[in-house]
């Protein structure tokens, strides 16, 4: 009986790993894309659902995913960026840009990420006011920035 050198044996050792690492990764893949698709479904119930506890509020859909282009100077040069927000609605001739959260942490005015973003609404679709509807609470916050010079 010939012997298997242990060269061989390397390569097969390592093809074998090779082969483990890579399902593994497939694995980690789709469970990602799994999770992604399922973040974006909730999202989509998330800001059908507001438009319904907005209308019950007395709000007026005008509009759903407002473009509004920005620009901001980097070094001297003047960069184009353009902000989304989810909705722009009317009550007693008042426009608000309002933007839909759900979950626990982002529907929070004051969580770091969602206090930016209203923010940023704030300064790019002045004069509009800003909304922060919680989805699945069915509560709608008006959010207002002071400024206050020191």
């Amino acid at each position: 009986m010939p012997t298997v050198s242990p060269e061989l044996w390397i390569i097969v050792a390592l093809c074998i790993g090779i082969a483990w690492l890579w399902l593994k990764l497939r694995r980690l893949v789709r469970r990602g894309h799994r999770r992604a698709v399922a973040r974006a479904q909730r999202a989509g119930a998330g800001e059908r659902h507001a438009e319904r506890v907005l209308e019950d509020a007395g709000f007026e859909i005008l509009d759903r995913q407002v473009r509004c282009i920005w620009w901001m100077e980097v070094d001297g040069e003047e960069e184009e960026f353009e902000i989304r927000a989810d909705l722009l609605v009317e009550r007693d001739g008042e426009r608000f840009i309002a933007e839909v959260k759900t979950g626990e942490k982002a529907t929070d005015p004051l969580f770091p990420p969602t206090r930016r973003q209203l923010l940023e609404y704030r300064l790019a679709f002045d004069p509009h006011r800003v909304l922060l509807v919680d989805a699945e609470a069915e509560e709608i916050m008006e959010v207002s920035f002071s400024r206050i010079l020191v």
